[in-house]
């Protein structure tokens, strides 16, 4: 029996290998829900920014609509200005602009919304650092935003970093003083 048994069971494993390697393959994703998730995925809300940081770690599952993930973050400026971290916000805007052009949906209410949710996140970047040193933040935010507004890209000049790095350690000295 104990034989029987083993042969029964590796019968109904080998027939439960067979169904799930020729399971049939997701069904192919179609413009318009592409362009969906795109859109969801470049709104200002941190839930439009959670989402797609969740697919961005878990790209294999998103496979299927084929998005373009490449990015050169803040392209020549610095991804990580006096220490604020920009480059996810930098990353998500790429996102927003490639895959929007590559849609052939790069329309200039589709700009301005993704780069209103660049500003969105750049701001929830400051919003994590102290109050005395986000004056400074905000200021590069600013300029970060207006950049891509301006250009498409972000371009920052040296003077305004120096600028936002006079406000940083002001603030610091500041702060340092009152204790």
């Amino acid at each position: 029996m104990p034989r029987r048994l083993t042969t029964l069971l590796a019968a109904g494993a080998l027939a439960l290998l067979t169904l799930l390697g020729t399971a049939s393959p997701a069904a192919a994703v179609t413009s318009s829900e592409k362009l969906a998730v795109l859109s969801s995925w470049t709104q200002t809300s941190s839930t439009s920014y959670n989402n797609w940081n969740a697919a961005r770690l878990n790209k294999a599952a998103w496979s299927a609509y084929a998005f373009d993930w490449s990015t050169d973050y803040c392209s020549s400026s610095p991804d990580n200005p006096l220490g604020f971290s920009f480059n996810l916000s930098c990353y998500r805007h790429d996102f927003g602009y490639r895959n929007h052009k590559a849609m052939g949906a790069f329309t200039s209410s589709a700009k301005a919304r993704i780069d209103d949710a660049f500003y969105a996140d750049l701001k929830r970047v400051c919003a994590t650092h102290n109050s005395l040193v986000q004056p400074a933040c905000y200021s590069l935010a600013w300029t970060y935003y207006q950049a891509v507004k301006a250009f498409g890209s972000v371009i920052i000049s040296q003077s305004e970093l120096d600028r936002a790095a006079r406000m940083k350690a002001d603030a610091e000295r500041r702060a340092a003083a009152t204790l």
